[in-house]
Parts: structure tokens; C-alpha cells; sequence
């Protein structure tokens, strides 16, 4: 019988490299413009709500609306750096993968837009 390749933690030893490796994560899609421009669209975004009365609950909606915005750049830019890995040379089927991260991304900064634009709507006109 052989050894396995990687050994599973387990117990706090899993809970600290799972952390290390989404720590990981975060630092590696810093480096991706799109992902600096979306923490700086939230930032804006979090002190406009603030900025305008929103309620907790609404404030809480929006952070958890641009944590799947930052789920969706994160998984986007895995997709481009795996197919960047597995085919350099341009492909269909490279470009297709490529394209529809970029969809789910704009359907997320799409959602963000729309939620943020109902909640400011609502007490800048309608209170």
C-alpha cells in the first residue's frame, strides 16, 4: 500500500490551513485590478447606505450581495488562470470559459447595482 501524496488535516489543524489557504486566496485576487475596483465600488457603496439612513438589515443585504460579487471575481480569475495554465494558445473553448466567468461577474455587479439603487432610491425619495 503507498503513501498518499497529501496528508488531510484534521480537527484545528484543518480549520488553520483551510484559513491559510483562503488567506491565500484573498492576497493572490488583490493582485487583479477588476477585484480592487469592486472592494473600492463596496467601500463607496457601505458609506452611501450609511450616508443615507439605510436600516442594518439593508446594509447587511448589500455586504453579503458583494461577498458573492467577491466569490464570483475570486472563482472568475481561477477559471482564467487555469485555462491561461492548461491552453496558452487561444482556443474556443478557453475563450468560452473565459466569457462566462465574465458573465457571472457582471450578473453579480449587476445585482449589487440594482439592490443599491432601490435602497438609495428609497430614502433619498421615498422617506
Amino acid at each position: 500500500m503507498t503513501k498518499p501524496a497529501v496528508t488531510k488535516e484534521t480537527g484545528l489543524r484543518h480549520f488553520i490551513a483551510a484559513a491559510s489557504y483562503s488567506w491565500a486566496g484573498f492576497l493572490r485576487v488583490l493582485k487583479e485590478a477588476a477585484f480592487r475596483q469592486e472592494l473600492g465600488f463596496f467601500v463607496v457603496s457601505i458609506a452611501a447606505l450609511a450616508l443615507v439612513g439605510a436600516s442594518i438589515g439593508e446594509i447587511v443585504v448589500a455586504v453579503l450581495l458583494f461577498f458573492g460579487l467577491f466569490s464570483m471575481e475570486a472563482m472568475n480569475t481561477a477559471v482564467e488562470e487555469v485555462i491561461d495554465r492548461i491552453s496558452p494558445e487561444i482556443s474556443s473553448v478557453g475563450k468560452h470559459a473565459k466569457d462566462l466567468g465574465s458573465f457571472a461577474v457582471t450578473c453579480m455587479i449587476a445585482a449589487c447595482c440594482l439592490y443599491l439603487g432601490f435602497v438609495l432610491g428609497k430614502h433619498l425619495f421615498f422617506s
